[in-house]
């Protein structure tokens, strides 16, 4: 990564996003893909403007992402380096209209997330990150502030992020052996987010995922000083030969437990 130029990748985001936000207010169409998930043109500008500035900046480093074909494991297993891309995490959100969605751009080595950045075209708020680049959130193309997950305070209440569109009964069982919790309920990557700037302390999502939905959240989330593991305590990778994830549990702190309550399944 020593070798590459991660300045650019930010600006690609917030472009993207400022895209986005345009369509959010002018209107936009709706479609379902194959997997019957919805995909808006907000989604195919953003892609488009993302893989094209992509390719302009950093031609010689492939791309996956979510709106165009993913090349087969065989190709993907050979890549060193590649971009991961969410054109418009949040697609539920952002059909009700909720402000909820956010641009994912992220860059993986050798399976591990090494930056990765988050803009929120509402707020124009862009979060970037990754393990020894310290997290920072800019807005508005302000000047870049740090930004520090924080671990809950013995005796106040556990803030845990949840799902607004994926909600499920084994999220709600976990959270339940923690005798004070907090459920703050928000879309998208922005849970990430959260955590990162210490607006929460766990988020931990049992139901399945897509690479492209955690990889930038991930890599933020570990500049903040939090982690991202299995539920288990394993690493949680990428470029699988399947790109689903299985379940994680993010947390704004290294520890294993609170107040005696293990965060690990």
């Amino acid at each position: 990564m020593r070798d590459l130029d991660l300045s650019a990748i930010g600006g690609i985001a917030r472009l993207a996003g400022h895209a986005v936000l345009e369509i959010y207010h002018s209107g936009f169409s709706v479609a379902e893909k194959a997997d019957h998930s919805p995909v808006t043109t907000a989604d195919t500008r953003s892609s488009a403007i993302i893989l094209d500035a992509l390719a302009q900046v950093y031609p010689d480093v492939s791309v996956v992402c979510e709106e165009t074909k993913v090349a087969p494991y065989e190709t993907r297993r050979r890549y060193k380096r590649f971009f991961l891309v969410d054109p418009l995490d949040g697609t539920k959100e952002f059909i009700r209209r909720n402000d909820e969605f956010c641009v994912l751009i992220a860059l993986i080595e050798a399976g591990r997330p090494v930056y990765g950045v988050i803009h929120a075209p509402v707020t124009d708020t862009l979060y970037c990150g990754g393990p020894g680049i310290p997290a920072t959130r800019r807005v508005a193309g302000g000047d870049a502030v740090p930004i520090r997950a924080v671990a809950p305070v013995p005796g106040q209440p556990l803030l845990a992020l949840a799902s607004r569109s994926h909600t499920d009964a084994a999220t709600a069982a976990y959270l339940r052996r923690f005798p004070d919790v907090r459920l703050v309920s928000r879309g998208s990557a922005l849970k990430f987010a959260a955590l990162a700037e210490g607006a929460g302390h766990l988020y931990p999502r049992l139901t399945p995922t897509w690479e492209w939905d955690t990889a930038a959240g991930h890599a933020v989330l570990v500049g903040a000083g939090g982690v991202l593991t299995a539920p288990d305590g394993g690493e949680f990778r990428y470029n699988k030969p399947e790109l689903l994830n299985g379940p994680f549990v993010a947390r704004s702190f290294s520890g294993d437990a609170i107040d005696g309550n293990f965060i690990l399944i």
